[in-house]
């Protein structure tokens, strides 16, 4: 239970990419609002969903994907690893199989794309902070900075590893680091939401009077702090008795390094804790409300197949064929 916990912190995320897209979204009021209320159906469809039907068509005992899993048959690392592709396998149904490929490709891409993009955000806001070094604000002329998505590029190519089975060694260490500090980020997310809930209610603020809030709330902040902190501290149990230094460390390096890291910056920068009433909430908010006040004129916000149509063109030659009727 432990190893698919694991394995799907690694792969589950959505929510937390959401927060980091509002800040350069047209009308984030509106369309992060849109966005957040459709993780639950996500979630329910593409992971609950995708597991259960797996499940259903693959057993775990499948002789093909036990081999794969403990390294002693063909295609492990490859698309042929994935279950979806060993049942269509199984079914005998031509062509299927490709065609899974063929969508986890997109799939994979489209993740690479996301993991890219809030990396390279990341990286430029620590800098804007001055937690990383000044030459990573440096931007191009569309706003993109540049030697932030540089650094962020070469990890990627860390992936090449998989190719040689020496070095494949290196990038599954490299997971369980990328594991472990994805679990951390959650955790951190749980006690930022939790300081965030006190302030508002030191100050008088209410939530529900916003574009989007969470419901069961602070409850389920709390459940998800403790889940979070349990399979973060014991999912790698199985490297301490008898103790693996190697296993300890990729399991555990993220987990030991975050809280260094924050009590360091404490001591070393002299920062302190804001309590509930000082935590400035309000921010920037009135600068955003004047931005979305003048873009509801300039540029109103459309509808989602609206702005499909408008991607391949057809709106535009609308508004240009009623132009030149009315000449």
């Amino acid at each position: 239970i432990y190893g698919a916990l694991a394995s799907a912190a690694f792969f589950v995320v959505g929510p937390d990419y959401i927060s980091m897209v509002a800040a350069e979204s047209k009308h984030p009021s509106r369309y992060v609002k849109t966005a957040f209320k459709t993780c639950y159906f996500r979630f329910g469809l593409f992971f609950i969903g995708a597991a259960l039907t797996c499940g259903i068509v693959l057993s775990h005992t499948d002789e093909t994907l036990v081999e794969v899993q403990f390294g002693s048959g063909s295609g492990g690392g490859t698309a042929a690893a994935s279950p979806w592709v060993i049942a269509m396998s199984n079914l005998g149904i031509e062509g299927l199989p490709h065609l899974v490929n063929a969508l986890l490709f997109t799939t994979i891409f489209s993740a690479g794309n996301t993991y890219t993009y809030c990396a390279t955000r990341s990286l430029y806001s620590l800098a804007l902070d001055g937690r990383a070094p000044a030459f990573l604000r440096k931007t191009t002329k569309s706003g993109i900075p540049i030697w932030c998505f540089a650094v962020t590029m070469v990890f990627p190519l860390l992936a090449f590893l998989q190719l040689d089975s020496s070095s494949a060694e290196a990038l599954t260490i490299l997971l369980a680091l990328i594991t472990g500090g994805g679990i951390v980020d959650y955790i951190t997310m749980n006690i930022t939401f939790l300081f965030y809930y006190r302030a508002c209610k030191a100050q008088g603020i209410d939530r529900k009077k916003m574009p989007y809030f969470g419901y069961f709330q602070p409850y389920c902040a709390w459940i998800a702090l403790i889940l979070h902190t349990v399979v973060c501290y014991t999912y790698g149990y199985t490297s301490l008795a008898p103790f693996d230094a190697k296993n300890f460390f990729s399991n555990y390096t993220m987990q030991i390094i975050a809280p260094f890291m924050y009590l360091g910056w404490k001591l070393v920068k002299r920062t302190k804790i804001v309590s509930a009433k000082e935590c400035d909430i309000v921010w920037e908010r009135p600068v955003i409300d004047a931005y979305e006040e003048r873009a509801m004129i300039v540029d109103p916000p459309t509808g989602f197949w609206e702005e499909i149509v408008g991607l391949v063109g057809i709106k535009k030659n609308k508004k240009k064929n009623a132009a030149e009727v009315h000449v």
